[in-house]
């Protein structure tokens, strides 16, 4: 019977090859079906229309030249990502708020340092 065996596992990798298809006498998930279908990249390219010259493009060009330019995107851009900075008054006035929240045992739970303490917080529940 194993030879029998052994004898259509042969014949079925000599199809596989024939036939340039996928062996897999374990039948194991291996994706071939996914990697069959067609890709869709280029339809998804397709889809978008094709890229123009930018501003950066031009930059780049121009550059040996010692053109200066201005984006204005761009300096926007970096405005944005600048530090902003707190005024002292809104930082005096936030820390009233969080001292007086303290005060009424509405602030933030204390962290515990040990496991001791971690579990005498789990009894009290």
């Amino acid at each position: 019977m194993a030879a029998l065996c052994n004898r259509l596992l042969d014949l079925t990798s000599a199809q596989c090859r024939i036939f340039s298809a996928s062996f897999n006498p374990q039948r194991l998930r291996l994706g071939n079906n996914v990697l069959r279908q067609r890709l869709r990249g280029p339809v998804i390219a397709a889809w978008y229309p094709k890229k123009t010259v930018s501003f950066r493009d031009l930059e780049k060009t121009y550059r040996p030249l010692d053109l200066i330019t201005f984006d204005e995107y761009e300096d926007d851009r970096e405005e944005a990502i600048q530090v902003y900075v707190i005024p002292v008054a809104r930082v005096r006035l936030l820390l009233i708020i969080a001292t007086s929240a303290k005060l009424r045992g509405k602030g933030r739970p204390k962290k515990k340092r040990t496991a001791a303490e971690s579990r005498s917080a789990k009894k009290k529940k």
